[in-house]
Formats: structure tokens, sequence, C-alpha cells
């Protein structure tokens, strides 16, 4: 049977890691996950005991395509409480996950073809789904004196129709300041760039909080999640928030594309949202697990690291060691038994010098993957 060049996209690497280590623990391997982003925390207590009520009272049907109103207002609040800033709920949609708010944002803002920026190191998907939406992903490579964010010299060269960023940074856990983010904005303002801003590490900083799009102006998409900060990464439920004129736009692709995002873990994410104490243990807990990191892997010997201001990843420099990050990861897989991400999924350039590690996992696991990984460190002097 025939196939579509649409769907001729790269493997999303930190699966394959993901599923490799998964083998070896079959095998009877103790392996520690360093490889992927989600938090070692359940779903809140109160999120998990408000969805079992529900379950017991009835079934749970289909729901707007927007979303439960309740929580798109919870959502709205959400952002008065951590911004300051006032929102019209009707301008929050609630979708299956952050990807398909990606799916969604693309499809709205851009016909086949256009060409839509993203800063590198960067999330892999945005790549990937932008190709398989017959549009151009064009990576701009972002330097270190820029904190590995993009800036509006950066863009001059690529003529763009959008731009995405993401602050916090994945890989690379590093912010935006709101000038900064502020300057982006207006570039792409004056040149009628579409901007779409990233924010699903939100609510994961370790300093001063990450500023918002929306705190700078209305003309973004700005999409967030509950995977990270609310640790509901498999309930994949997440918005985003749109111009007061994409609307309806939206609506209309969200019906015929997703129906409407899962009853259940709208449900979930409507109480979660309440559960700012168990959410802000789990965020010291992070904290901790950062310094753990700052201080372990320089010394075990990964010394060339980005600074994380916020989610829950290291991103180092490993040229002096290798120049094929995918075997390198996989040899401290097998070796050490530590699972992290090569950089080639973020950079498919500069990242086969690079590494992600990701301290979203137990504390006790963080020590002893240090532990391991210095020890593997040793063999290679």
């Amino acid at each position: 049977m025939r196939s579509s060049r649409r769907g001729d996209v790269d493997p999303f690497i930190v699966m394959d890691v993901l599923e490799e280590a998964r083998r070896l623990e079959s095998a009877g391997r103790r392996i520690v996950h360093m490889e992927i982003g989600q938090p070692g925390t359940p779903a809140p207590a109160q999120a998990r005991a408000a969805l079992k009520a529900a379950m017991d009272q009835g079934s749970l049907g289909y729901t707007v395509a927007l979303g439960l109103p309740e929580l798109r207002s919870g959502i709205a609040d959400l952002y008065r409480r951590w911004y300051g800033v006032t929102l019209d709920p009707e301008r929050v949609v609630v979708t299956s996950g952050s990807s398909a708010a990606f799916l969604l944002a693309f499809t709205a803002l851009f016909d086949a073809g256009e060409r839509v920026g993203l800063g590198e190191p960067g999330y892999p998907s945005y790549r990937q789904i932008l190709k398989a939406l017959s549009l151009t992903p064009v990576g701009i490579p972002a330097s270190v004196e820029n904190r590995l964010q993009p800036v509006p010299s950066d863009l001059e060269v690529h003529n763009l129709h959008g731009l995405i960023v993401a602050s916090p940074g994945n890989p690379t856990g590093t912010m935006l300041s709101r000038s900064k983010l502020s300057d982006l904005m207006l570039y792409c303002r004056d040149r009628r760039i579409n901007f779409i801003s990233d924010e699903i590490y939100h609510g994961l900083h370790y300093g001063d909080r990450a500023t918002s799009a929306l705190e700078i102006g209305d003309d973004a998409y700005v999409i967030n999640s509950f995977s990270k900060y609310f640790s509901m990464t498999g309930w994949r439920i997440g918005w985003m928030v749109v111009p007061q004129d994409h609307v309806r736009l939206i609506e209309r692709l969200a019906q015929n594309m997703f129906i409407c995002p899962p009853h259940a873990s709208q449900l979930a994410a409507l109480h979660a949202l309440e559960a700012v104490e168990e959410l802000e243990a789990n965020r010291t807990v992070y904290a901790e697990n950062r310094v753990l990191m700052l201080k372990g892997l320089p010394e075990a010997g990964f010394e060339k690291i980005a600074p994380p201001d916020g989610a829950f990843y290291v991103y180092a420099d490993v040229s002096d060691l290798t120049r094929d990050s995918l075997a390198f990861a996989r040899r401290i897989l097998n070796e050490a038994g530590v699972a992290v991400t090569p950089g080639v999924d973020f950079d498919p350039i500069r990242g086969k010098q690079t590494l992600r590690f990701s301290y979203a996992g137990a504390t006790e696991d963080i020590k002893e993957g240090l532990t391991r990984l210095a020890a593997f460190m040793k063999t290679l002097r």
C-alpha cells in the first residue's frame, strides 16, 4: 500500500530510548530513568478522588468541543493567580494534551508550504508535526550567549510565516526574560509573523517565574498542558489560549478533529487546579533534584551545562566526549544502566554532541543515577 510523504517524519528518539530501557528492565536490569520528561508523582490526590466520585455517579460522555465551561473558567482564573492577567474563559480551548493544541494551532495559522521557525535546541515534535502538516520547519540555531533561546537578530534571514518559542525550554530549561519575550513578539507583530508561545513548563521555576505571552499582548497563541506542573502526562489533557476572533475557527477544527477532549481527564484537571499545596510540594522535590544535578553532573565530568531556570532538565555539551550522542547515550544505558536522551532529538546538527538529563523522577533515583554516571565516567578516563 502506498504511503504519504507527510508520514515520513523522524522518530521521537526519547521514546525509542525509553523502549530500549524497558527491554533491559524486562531482562532483569535495574535502569535509572533520566531520559523521559515525566513527573515521578501521580496526578493530585483530590483530582483522582473527584474523578472516582464522578465515575461512580454515571457515564462520562462527550463534552462540548472547546471543553467543560467550568474547566475553561478555572484555567482563566489560573492566569489571574499566576500572572495577574484578566482572561475571558471563552478564549480558552481545552485540548487532548498539548500535542492536539499544536495540531490545531499549526492547522489554523498556516497554509501548506509556509515556513515556521523554531529555536534549536527545541522540542522535536514541533518539527515533525509541521512536516506531517505539509509545513516547512525552519530550525534557528540559538547561541549559548543568548542562553540557547532565539532573539530577533536570529530570525532576519529566514522569511518566516510563524515562530514558536518555549520558555522554560525543552531541553535546556532556560527562560526568556520579559523583555526578551517582548522583543520577539514585537518583531513578529511588525512583520505579521504568527507567534506561538509554548508554556507547558510554567509553574516549574526555581527563581523568578516565567512570563506568559498574555502579559505582553493578545496577538499570540499560548499553549499549555496539565502534563508537567500538574503531573498528568498520561491523562492527555492540555489547553490553548487564542485571540477572540480565532475561537470559532479553532472550535470548527476541534469539532472535526477530536470531537472533544476526554471527559474524565477534564474532570480530573478541574480539581487539579485546586491542589496547590500538593503541586508546590512536588516542585520542592524538583528543586532538590536540580541542586543535586547541578552539583553531581559536573563532579561526574559533565561540566558544560546550560543554566536551567525551569522545567526539570539539564542540557550538557559533551563534545569533549563524543561526536555521536546517540551512540554515547546507548553506551551509558548499557554500561551504567542510566537512560539519558541524545541531543539529536532536539538539534539535528549540534545535538550530535549534547545530552539531556531529566531530574523529574524521585530524589533517590537521581542520587543513584548520579553515582552510576560518575562511575561510568571514571571508566572513560
